[in-house]
């Protein structure tokens, strides 16, 4: 962190390369990390991570993509490549990559990460510090098994570390999490809920419980926790926007829906999150904008062409546009 300590959580360290963001690993509790390029792409891109670094994973054409399948990385591979730490609420430094050769000493020096002006929330917990080393000790074994998916094993050391210490308001988060995995939605709740009780200014706990009050389609509850995350950290969660949205639409507040929407997009150049898109459109049709509908429905199918959905938001993107009626060219 700026004020030279490590910082209390694990951060994501990832890699550009001319605008392709790579998460490639965590950072220990010392906040060392250490990595093999692009070795780690495959599994950190289905890894919890924040939204800033919800991986674009590399495609052919990327500079950096032709050296991880081949066990070697050359000076070309890392072209316009730099490596920073990802973290809602803070701002990294960067370390140029480029010009570096397979043989160069691999110590890249210190990614240093400065607190943003004005964003009140965190994704790590000011608990976390205060946490003593029993307790940090069964959660870092706690996290490892989460990352392996073994649910029980992670729910044990969690708990234990809870017991070391109440307060550990991240344990009670990942515990959340190994819940969640059991398919135990009634205690990953409560153990959200305590996350939350523990450090009221930790981001993380509040978009799982918005989810499991979408699953309960419990829509004032919904809405509560998105704007909770929107008002501690408004500019890094998309997502949060897209939960709002949903809220509001099945509540019936259109003009509300439709704002959260257009604000998530532009939270979220990068189209991450398509479903906002998809969420606008079906608010624009309810307010008899068809035309407007229609063209988020065809920008949603474009950034998700992959989806489970697309078959049938294909149906009722052909229903939106016969509402519209026919599209009359001027006359010249």
């Amino acid at each position: 962190m700026d004020d030279g300590t490590p910082p209390p959580d694990s951060v994501v360290i990832e890699r550009v390369c001319n605008g392709i963001v790579s998460p490639e690993a965590y950072t220990n509790s010392k906040g060392h990390f250490s990595f093999q390029v692009g070795q780690n792409t495959a599994r950190m891109a289905d890894a919890s991570v924040s939204s800033s670094a919800a991986g674009i994973s590399p495609r052919p054409g990327d500079p950096s993509f032709t050296g991880m399948y081949r066990g070697e990385i050359s000076r070309q591979d890392l072209a316009g490549c730099e490596l920073r730490a990802s973290l809602a609420g803070y701002r990294s430094d960067a370390i140029m990559l480029s010009g570096r050769r397979a043989l160069d000493n691999p110590d890249v020096g210190t990614i240093v990460l400065h607190r943003l002006v004005g964003v009140e929330g965190s994704t790590i917990s000011a608990t976390s510090l205060l946490a003593p080393k029993d307790a940090r000790k069964a959660y870092e074994k706690g996290r490892n098994a989460l990352s392996k998916k073994k649910w029980e094993e992670a729910q044990r050391e969690l708990q234990k570390a809870i017991e070391f210490y109440p307060q550990y308001a991240a344990a009670w988060y990942e515990l959340g999490s190994a819940f969640e995995g059991l398919q135990k939605p009634t205690e990953a709740r409560e153990a959200y809920k305590k996350a939350v009780a523990a450090d009221p200014k930790f981001v993380k706990p509040y978009l799982p419980l918005a989810v499991l009050a979408a699953m309960d389609k419990n829509w004032q509850e919904v809405d509560e926790n998105a704007s909770r995350v929107i008002k501690l950290n408004p500019g890094e969660f998309p997502v949060a926007y897209f939960l709002g949205s949903v809220a509001q639409y099945n509540m019936g507040h259109w003009d509300a829906a439709e704002k959260l929407a257009r604000e998530g997009l532009k939270s979220d150049p990068q189209h991450r999150y398509p479903k906002i898109n998809q969420i606008l459109g079906m608010t624009l049709a309810q307010k008899g904008d068809f035309a407007g509908s229609a063209a988020e429905m065809k920008n949603y199918l474009q950034f998700a062409p992959n989806a489970r959905d697309v078959d049938l938001v294909r149906k009722q993107l052909a229903e939106i546009e016969r509402l519209a009626g026919p599209v009359v060219s001027p006359q010249r």
